[in-house]
């Protein structure tokens, strides 16, 4: 019978040495599955020292504690993994820049759950009824971008800062903070599987071919050796390191019945007696029904003609508010370049209150074709130094800000080129760093007032200043 984990680590095609190692066996008697991936850093040799000391620190520390909680058990394996580096570190000055970054889980079969303990950029997924669900989060700037939906993750793949990481084990007491260690637990149904994987597989190969290859009736180890044959294929720029757990385990299935009447043979009568019960029952219920029924149809028609016309009502009133909103805004749809899309998208879309804007080396200007309209009560967009330039056919604002706007900072960036610059409906917007070239209207504020509206007020003064910059 095929086991149900399995663990594969390989060297990969560029590299000399192998810094990845990995848990994939059962453990506190055989209760959980162990499975980690531990991806060493710091030097040719002291990765793969950090990486063995995470490992023997882990097992060791999991197989002499027999307390209930098991996330306390698993964040206190990876602060003895912590503390056994970081000593190393203190003794071994050749080493002294050595780190890993790990992922565990262990996986309770009898009870369908798993729990898990994670630091730095290796991967934890879910693999249940066909779908790939990262379970993790990347702690890193870039993925950071991709788990909040910033960056595609073909873009997070080649981005050139994607191995710089924020959290490791052998960095110091600071294991010992709040949150640094992300734990949690998850339902593990029959059927589901889990997959550990360091950088060197995801770095390589996206998810549509992990969830290719997982989704065989290939057995766990031949699935694992897949996985490291796709990442090799595809460059195989990293040592690679994969582990799979799988609850093979049946799942139940119940067939509902319904009970069956019976009447015996031998008494006729009764026979007789039921099915003229049932007959004269079924010709009331008849009766009954169509009584019921003609007593509501009235009924039914009115609600149903209330509720058409409430619909028809709101249809109307959605398509006026859109005619207005967009000839208010004066907005103009129109098909945008693909890095306008994903700026717009970006700013649109987020959950959160901020937005960067990657801006590489030689990046060039990210052209507007038409207004990126901002309709957020707050709202802080990073620039980092990035140019939004006009299309030479283009004559409106860069960002249009809504009257819902409440506070939206511009932070870091250029607009060139434009009409307007920046056109607000309201008295929100504050700048950071901003710069305006060739903008005939650097900031235009507008008030919309109605034609039966008396208006009080003044304009007051703004308190945007000018700093003067070299020009380069």
């Amino acid at each position: 019978m095929a086991k149900n984990y399995f663990g594969i680590t390989d060297t990969g095609k560029l590299r000399s040495n192998n810094e990845d190692t990995f848990i994939a066996e059962p453990v506190l008697n055989n209760q959980f599955i162990a499975a980690c991936v531990i991806d060493g850093v710091g030097g040719y040799e002291g990765g793969e020292v950090a990486a063995r000391l995470a490992h023997d620190a882990i097992l060791s520390y999991i197989d002499r504690n027999r307390s209930s909680d098991i996330t306390l058990v698993m964040k206190e394996a990876l602060v003895a993994a912590n503390e056994a580096i970081y000593k190393e570190k203190q003794i071994s000055k050749e080493n002294e820049q050595m780190a890993c970054v790990l992922t565990l889980a262990l996986a309770d079969l009898a009870n369908n759950k798993f729990y898990y303990a994670h630091v730095g950029d290796t991967r934890l997924y879910l693999f249940r009824d066909n779908s790939l669900v990262k379970v993790t989060r990347d702690h890193s700037f870039v993925g950071f971008l991709e788990d909040s939906g910033r960056l595609s993750e073909e873009a997070a793949m080649q981005h050139p800062k994607r191995n710089e990481i924020n959290k490791a084990l052998g960095f110091d007491s600071q294991m010992r903070t709040p949150d640094y260690i992300e734990t949690g637990e998850s339902p593990f149904l029959p059927g589901d599987m889990i997959l550990l994987c360091s950088d060197g597989l995801t770095d390589m190969i996206d998810n549509r071919t992990i969830t290719s290859v997982l989704d065989t009736n290939k057995d766990l180890s031949l699935k694992g050796k897949s996985l490291i044959d796709a990442a090799n294929d595809a460059g195989g720029k990293d040592n690679i390191t994969v582990v799979l757990v799988q609850n093979n385990k049946t799942p139940l299935q119940h067939t509902a019945t319904k009970p069956a009447v019976t009447v015996k043979d031998n008494d006729s009568k009764n026979k007789e007696q039921l099915v003229e019960i049932k007959s004269t029952s079924a010709q009331q219920t008849i009766v009954s029904n169509k009584k019921k029924k003609s007593s509501s149809v009235p009924l039914f028609i009115f609600l149903s003609l209330l509720i058409l016309g409430a619909l028809i009502w709101l249809l109307y009133q959605n398509y006026n508010n859109k005619n207005e909103k967009n000839v208010a805004n004066n907005v103009i749809l129109k098909r945008r370049n693909e890095q306008e899309q994903v700026l717009a998208d970006s700013i649109n879309g987020t959950k959160t209150n901020e937005v960067f804007v990657l801006n590489q080396a030689g990046n060039p200007p990210i052209v507007i074709t038409d207004s990126i309209y901002v309709n957020k009560d707050s709202l802080h967009i990073i620039g980092n130094g990035v140019t939004i330039k006009s299309d030479t056919t283009y004559k409106g604002p860069a960002f249009t800000l809504s009257p819902a706007c409440k506070y939206v900072l511009l932070d870091s960036l250029t607009l060139e080129n434009f009409d307007i610059g920046v056109l607000v409906k309201n008295r929100g917007l504050h700048l950071k760093k901003v710069q305006f070239k060739n903008c005939r209207v650097p900031v235009q504020q507008e008030f919309m007032f109605n034609d039966t509206s008396v208006v009080n007020g003044r304009f007051a003064d703004t308190l945007f200043y000018n700093t003067e910059v070299n020009s380069q």
